[in-house]
């Protein structure tokens, strides 16, 4: 499985450029899945097309909650790569769109690829199996870190935590964790990296991350 952070606030390779605001983009043999589009979608695209990455591969789109940052790029993305979108129930439009699936609740939405259903009436975060563990991607973590690594946990053992972690400074939670990767939003980021160097990996658009 690979894991190729698009947008940002920071800029990992060269050529690419940082905003605010996160997607990236979970390649699995199963599926590829765009997480998120980020605020400007024609920076998304730019961005992709650095990392020689063609918008055709991707198969579905999970935006994990409705701000602009999420998903302000989802028009300009679907305008050359109409696919399937998975949107939380606060993100929709409150009517039914072709092509857009509205979630609530937990799902399996392919074997091994899971949803944790809207938390907290706002954001749903992505999970799927990663060798004998699972990884998180999330967006903002609004509906708190502690909140959403427990419902990913019903899946089994939740082992990368990958995304915005917001103002989250409880940091005892990564304890079981083998690698973090935080990014966009969170606040305490130096803090994570100093008190857990082992397990802390650098983001910025253009990372690639294995798993």
């Amino acid at each position: 499985m690979r894991l190729t952070i698009l947008y940002d606030n920071e800029v990992w390779a060269k050529g690419l450029v940082s905003s605010w605001g996160f997607s990236c983009l979970v390649e699995t043999r199963e599926v590829n899945i765009l997480f998120d589009t980020g605020g400007d979608g024609l920076l998304l695209l730019r961005n992709m097309e650095k990392l020689c990455i063609d918008p055709g591969i991707v198969h579905i789109v999970f935006i994990s909650h409705g701000h602009w940052d999420h998903m302000g790029g989802l028009g300009q993305l679907l305008a050359v790569r109409n696919v399937p979108v998975i949107v939380p129930a606060s993100a929709a439009t409150g009517k039914a769109v072709p092509g857009v699936r509205v979630t609530t609740n937990s799902a399996e939405l392919y074997p091994g690829i899971y949803t944790t259903g809207e938390l907290g009436g706002i954001e749903q975060s992505l999970v799927l199996r990663a060798g004998k563990g699972l990884l998180v991607v999330v967006g903002c973590s609004h509906p708190g870190v502690g909140n959403i690594l427990k419902k990913a946990s019903e899946y089994g053992r939740v082992k990368y935590l990958v995304g915005g972690l917001h103002g989250f400074d409880q940091f005892a939670l990564l304890q079981d964790l083998d690698k973090v990767c935080p990014v966009h939003c969170t606040q305490y980021r130096q803090e994570i990296a100093d008190r857990y160097p082992e397990k802390y990996i650098e983001g910025g658009a253009g990372k690639v991350l294995e798993f």
